[in-house]
């Protein structure tokens, strides 16, 4: 029952996650006048975020029908590997950060992340998909769908890249245009923008540790190894498991 209703779940996050690529890439025109064109939708990190969370569902597809779906395989494949690690490294966080950082600043600004201005071009149910739905299809996989986390070197590791290329191509952009992705930076001096993005970088580094956490509380019984305190060493000098 858990398998089929992690399917279904794969199944609809990709064909909504493609719709709204989709729509947003070819229906949402912006006037020059509003926005600068400048990389486009890329230059948003909610954009960058569908697309991988689009990818990430598709992998799960894959793993689903090819891969290996039981709590702790002892030789997994490729796929349920590739699967695991981007959960764990890109997906969980990113939507966390992404749905958490947005929302919040809306509740006390929506200027400084959606100007009302833009509602006449931007849908209402597009704006959920992106900031709403990324957070509750990404918290029914972490409950509906079984991953081993890597370790926290691996996995802290390629957020870290993630996120610093992304925040290195805000200034790439501030480069071209002299404006800043987001209109909550304009209203900041350059130390308060630095300390905002390396701010903004730890809190996505902590969702890591809480997403580990959750996965662990919720599958880490599948997969737990045995501790040296439970067990004794052999006259051979190999563990086994102590009775008690």
């Amino acid at each position: 029952m858990a398998f089929a209703l992690a399917v279904a779940l794969h199944t609809l996050a990709v064909v909504v996650d493609g719709y709204a690529i989709y729509f947003n890439s070819t229906k949402v025109k912006v006037p020059s006048t509003i926005t600068f064109e400048f990389a486009g939708s890329l230059k948003y990190l909610t954009v960058w975020h569908m697309i991988l969370q689009a990818v990430y569902f598709t992998v799960c597809l894959i793993n689903d029908a090819a891969g290996d779906h039981s709590p702790n395989p002892p030789n997994p494949p490729l796929i349920r590997r590739i699967k695991d690690y981007m959960f764990a490294a890109f997906a969980f966080p990113i939507a966390m950060f992404v749905g958490v950082t947005f929302w919040s600043i809306m509740a006390i600004d929506r200027e400084l992340v959606l100007p009302k201005k833009l509602d006449a071009y931007f849908p209402f149910w597009l704006n959920h998909i992106m900031h709403t739905n990324i957070v509750i299809f990404i918290l029914l996989e972490m409950f509906l769908s079984c991953r081993k986390y890597p370790t926290k070197k691996k996995g802290l590791a390629g957020l870290t890249i993630f996120m610093a290329t992304y925040l290195s191509w805000t200034f790439v952009i501030y480069y071209n245009t002299n404006l800043w992705v987001y209109p909550v930076m304009n209203v900041m001096d350059w130390p308060s923008r630095i300390f905002f993005l390396l701010a903004m970088l730890a809190f996505c580094l902590i969702l890591y540790l809480v997403g580990d956490f959750i996965n662990n509380k919720r599958w880490g019984h599948n997969y737990s190894k045995l501790s040296p305190k439970n067990s004794v060493k052999n006259s051979n000098g190999k563990s086994t498991k102590k009775i008690n």
